[in-house]
């Protein structure tokens, strides 16, 4: 960095770096809540008297109306901003997350109908909260900081698990399963009001410094994306399909796509199905199950820093914006691979040390949100997220769906590991040869 550069830096605020630690804090409580059935499940699926198959449909619930809610989702972050649609799906999430807690009144059958209803529900209010970070972000970050902003936001899936992993396994061994969901979509209802009060546009914050808004919107910070404007024509069309078109016709994005359906597939091997193979396939109590599954996610968490914080120190280096993105999101998904090594050993440490080194990899390789960010047309940022957002997540569905039947079919968690690591192999080659070089997309308006 050069003097004038280090002395603008230093003159300049910090408060961008408060709105970063409340998208962590928020994001963390995101993952969380995801994160509720397979911390509660084991203990769940005996009293309601579910399967492997019956198990892997359920925790796909989430993934069927994250994928549907986020075309919708990322419409709703452009028309309206993203203070409204943030706050408004917190509050909606939460409340469903503690509704879940009450089916154990309802009859088996009835309970795994209102479960699936619910997790069905909560993905639905979900779907705008990862493209909303990346608007955020976009607003409030300047380029040559946005990969470790965007890292860091995303890390905080790592941190859930750190944190409420062991908290959830506690609260399911001390108390029940229900009180899980209970607490967690408690904890969600106040961060939405804590939110609505933090959550302004840079240039509308109270506390927002005159040298800190030159700073990041001369660094190319989309400030003025949530600002009022005049109204025309284009709001009354709703979801403009001829822009949906040009995202999925764009070569790059799709390779970003296809990557980040690859990615998640690790991710929700991870939060759904990870806490159940301990115990299943290694013997674990549901309480140690909850402790164990902390410790790749601590890794995770780590890699996921300090990946964003190589990628943008990389960029001031002097390296190309695709490099700089690209080199630490191939070398990290290559070593998720590494998981299947798992199915060779039977040391429990060496067993979590693989998976701790394979979800470190997850979380180094993880900049996709960097990169759409990056690449989003600046007229339709919410947009381009929530199809980044929508395809892969797609993951969520297949990834439980696949392993129920892996694990159902063989008996075994086996081939479960290989099917995850053949998609983080899928992440590596899409970004070697489809993406090409990353630069933001432009798009055609229609008439």
């Amino acid at each position: 960095m050069d003097a004038a550069g280090a002395t603008t830096r230093a003159k300049a605020g910090h408060l961008r770096y408060f709105i970063l630690l409340m998208l962590f804090i928020l994001t963390s409580v995101n993952y969380a809540d995801r994160a509720t059935l397979s911390i509660a499940g084991p203990a769940a699926a005996k009293d309601l008297g579910l399967d492997a198959i019956s198990m892997g449909y359920i925790f796909s619930a989430f993934g069927w109306a994250y994928v549907i809610g986020q075309l919708p989702g990322g419409w709703l972050l452009d028309r309206f901003g993203s203070k409204r649609v943030y706050v408004t799906s917190l509050f909606i999430w939460s409340f469903f997350t503690c509704l879940q807690g009450g089916v154990w009144v309802l009859g088996a059958t009835a309970a795994v109908i209102a479960l699936f209803a619910l997790r069905f529900l909560v993905g639905l209010a979900e779907a705008p909260c990862f493209p909303a970070n990346s608007r955020v972000v976009s607003a409030w970050f300047p380029t040559k900081e946005r990969g470790t902003a965007s890292a860091i936001f995303n890390s905080a899936q790592y941190f859930a698990t750190v944190l409420f992993a062991p908290l959830m396994g506690w609260i399911t061994h001390q108390f029940g399963w229900p009180w899980v969901f209970v607490v967690m979509g408690g904890l969600g209802i106040v961060l939405a009001f804590v939110w609505s009060r933090t959550l302004h546009n840079p240039k509308d914050h109270p506390r927002m410094g005159q040298a800190e808004l030159d700073l990041i919107e001369e660094g190319g910070a989309l400030v003025n994306m949530d600002q009022p404007k005049a109204k025309t024509a284009d709001d009354d069309k709703g979801l403009q399909w001829s822009y949906v078109r040009q995202l999925l016709g764009n070569r790059m994005l799709l390779g970003v796509y296809l990557g980040q359906y690859g990615l998640n597939a690790v991710t929700y091997f991870f939060l759904t199905w990870f806490p159940v193979y301990l115990v299943q396939a290694r013997g674990m109590s549901i309480l140690k199950a909850g402790f164990v599954a902390s410790i790749p996610a601590v890794c995770g968490f780590a890699g996921g820093v300090l990946g964003g914080v190589v990628s943008d120190r990389l960029l001031r280096r002097g390296h190309s914006l695709t490099f700089a993105r690209k080199a630490p999101l191939v070398v990290g998904m290559l070593m998720s691979t590494t998981m299947v090594a798992a199915n060779y050993i039977s040391t429990e440490w060496l067993i979590v040390a693989v998976m701790a080194l394979a979800y470190f990899g997850k979380g180094f390789g993880a900049l996709g949100w960097a990169v759409v960010s990056d690449t989003s047309p600046k007229e339709a940022v919410g947009l381009a997220g929530g199809m980044f957002n929508f395809i892969g997540s797609i993951s969520a569905i297949t990834t439980p769906i696949f392993i129920g039947y892996i694990v159902q079919g063989t008996g075994s968690f086996n081939g479960a590991l290989v099917f995850v690591g053949a998609n983080a192999l899928l992440t590596v080659l899409s970004y070697l040869v489809i993406v090409g070089d990353i630069k933001r997309m432009e798009l055609v308006k229609t008439k």
